[in-house]
């Protein structure tokens, strides 16, 4: 592997130079399916024509003005977005950890202008992934992601998931905030039940908590709704969201309700590049996408499709599967890694690749771009189980 990056990353030995649709081809010539989607990014596959179209048509025009200025790109990602997430206001950043950041701003800031100091404490969940900055790791409940970075910003504390009690209990007068990812996707797919986050919605409308949903990962469509909360039919007061909202493009977004939409006031937060025009033109053509109800409702078929086609594998290694849309886990007897060597290796032999991800050390993690097919899904199943057997 090439030795000018950084070493954080365990990579596979493979180099990309193109992608059309659901497949990638590397630096050999070999194709591999992908059922990674780049970490949820790529939900409109690779080199989507709409995509490629727009982007070309707003570089020739403006790429990026600074935010103390506004382009009619930027603008019309901003309508778009609070309309379709049915939110009040929209910070634009770059990325996941950007806009947790964001959002832990203003469930602080909104508590300590409202409660005066010592109510500042945000609840997240154990098991949860925030980001790897400095406070959103703080806001992490995997301890695997603190090792050698301390210390570490106070006022985070951890409950279990799905644990009601624990949820009462945790909620007193000294937290500002209340921090759940609707599915707990770098953990393993883990799905907070509907009841725990309608109770969730109860505990912290009735205490004045801002409640946060981190729908980095679960939102813009990847479960079938726009929002994965919506499936419990609540909304946070505050919503995060970043990886597919361009379609490849980083940019990450803080969406407001009512309740926190004028929190955050002049000098309190920015960002140089969040939301240019280049990311505004990829993110209308996301959003127009998922405006349209049939296609939300594919994402969900396409979802228990692929379930229906994991149960069907007759692997003795695999232990169990979970998943809602076009994002699901499979758990193992053995070790995921060499379950991921294998499935790239076999191009080899003229077969094609599959791009899978970990979920977890025992744990395979699926997330397929939107544009997939159930012929697609079946190849991709097909080369899944005859690595394990």
């Amino acid at each position: 592997m090439n030795d000018v990056f950084m070493n954080t990353y365990h990579r596979l030995p493979v180099t990309f130079v193109k992608g059309n649709g659901a497949y990638l081809t590397d630096a050999q010539g070999r194709e591999y399916l992908d059922f990674t989607s780049g970490i949820a990014v790529n939900c409109l596959g690779h080199n989507h024509p709409d995509l490629v179209q727009a982007l070309g048509a707003q570089a020739a025009r403006l790429i990026h003005v600074s935010n103390y200025f506004q382009s009619d790109a930027s603008v019309m990602f901003a309508e778009k977005l609070t309309a379709i997430s049915q939110m009040r206001r929209v910070f634009f950043c770059n990325s996941g950890a950007e806009a947790n950041e964001g959002a832990i701003k203003i469930a602080r800031k909104y508590s300590l202008k409202k409660y005066g100091p010592g109510r500042h404490t945000i609840v997240t969940l154990r098991d949860s992934f925030h980001g790897r900055t400095i406070t959103t790791l703080s806001a992490t409940g995997q301890e695997k992601f603190h090792v050698n970075f301390g210390p570490f910003t106070e006022g985070f504390t951890f409950i279990p998931p799905n644990n009601i009690e624990a949820l009462e209990q945790a909620l007193d007068k000294t937290v500002a905030g209340l921090f759940l990812e609707p599915i707990q996707g770098e953990s393993g797919v883990h799905i907070l039940s509907d009841e725990y986050l309608r109770r969730a919605a109860e505990l912290c409308a009735e205490k004045d908590i801002v409640l946060m949903f981190d729908e980095i990962q679960s939102g813009l469509g990847r479960t079938g709704a726009f929002l994965a909360s919506e499936h419990a039919g609540v909304r946070g007061d505050v919503v995060t969201l970043a990886k597919g909202l361009a379609a490849g493009i980083p940019v990450g977004a803080v969406l407001a309700g009512e309740k926190t939409c004028a929190v955050l006031e002049t000098g309190d937060h920015g960002s140089t590049f969040g939301g240019n025009a280049l990311a505004a033109a990829a993110g209308v053509v996301v959003l127009e996408k998922l405006a349209v109800p049939s296609f939300l409702a594919e994402i969900t078929a396409l979802g228990e499709y692929l379930l229906e086609g994991l149960r069907a594998l007759n692997s003795p290694v695999i232990t169990g599967m979970r998943g809602r849309g076009l994002i699901a886990a499979c758990d193992l007897t053995i070790d995921a890694r060499p379950v991921l060597e294998r499935l790239i290796s076999r191009t080899a032999a003229g077969t094609r690749g599959l791009l899978l991800l970990q979920g977890g050390p025992q744990t395979l993690r699926f997330l397929p771009p939107y544009i997939i097919s159930r012929g697609q899904i079946d190849e991709g199943l097909a080369l899944l189980n005859k690595a394990l057997s």
